[in-house]
């Protein structure tokens, strides 16, 4: 009698971002959740990563397509990675922690596992900058779901990892975004 065993893949990653998961601005295959792709590869973890991040994306808008994006990719990890455009326009503190927080209520439903990855934005925002950065801690512990404080940390300050108007990491800086992401999303592919 000869047994043999399937291997089911582990799951989808689905990234859930802005701009700067998107890759706007640089190739596609270049952009860190494509170096995400290949890093499970290389460690022979079997996940497939779905990115559905779309440049100049807010949390209203994530949370009006969140619904769509877990029925279509059944994803058992969310990175959820969106509140930068928030910041830049001063949108409301209030109104993009309700969106993350319905966003990644939305994921848990579904029993996806999330990583919420933190913003910052420039201190010249004053008060609301501190705010907005203290909304993702909140939220992460209010749900009780893994964070990463900052995605360009390491990136931030260094103007030549930035493309020409100083808001999106260059493809020499995906890396490091990946980097960032992969210490808060090792521990969930456990």
């Amino acid at each position: 009698m000869l047994l043999t065993a399937t291997v089911q893949a582990a799951g989808t990653i689905l990234v859930f971002g802005d701009s700067l998961s998107a890759g706007y601005g640089i190739r596609q295959d270049a952009a860190w959740p494509a170096l995400l792709a290949r890093r499970l590869q290389e460690k022979r973890l079997d996940y497939s990563v779905v990115n559905a991040s779309i440049s100049g994306e807010t949390t209203s808008g994530g949370r009006i397509r969140i619904e769509a994006a877990l029925a279509r990719h059944s994803p058992r990890v969310v990175i959820v990675a969106l509140g930068a455009n928030d910041g830049l326009r001063g949108l409301p503190v209030a109104q993009v922690r309700d969106n993350l927080t319905a966003i990644v209520a939305s994921a848990q439903k579904k029993n996806a596992r999330v990583l919420l990855v933190g913003q910052r934005i420039p201190p010249n925002y004053g008060q609301y900058a501190l705010q907005f950065h203290q909304v993702f801690g909140e939220v992460a512990r209010a749900r009780q779901t893994a964070l990463v404080d900052f995605l360009l940390d390491g990136v931030a300050t260094q103007a030549e990892l930035f493309q020409a108007d100083n808001l999106h990491p260059t493809a020499e800086a995906q890396t490091l975004l990946l980097d960032n992401i992969w210490r808060g999303l090792a521990p969930l592919l456990k």
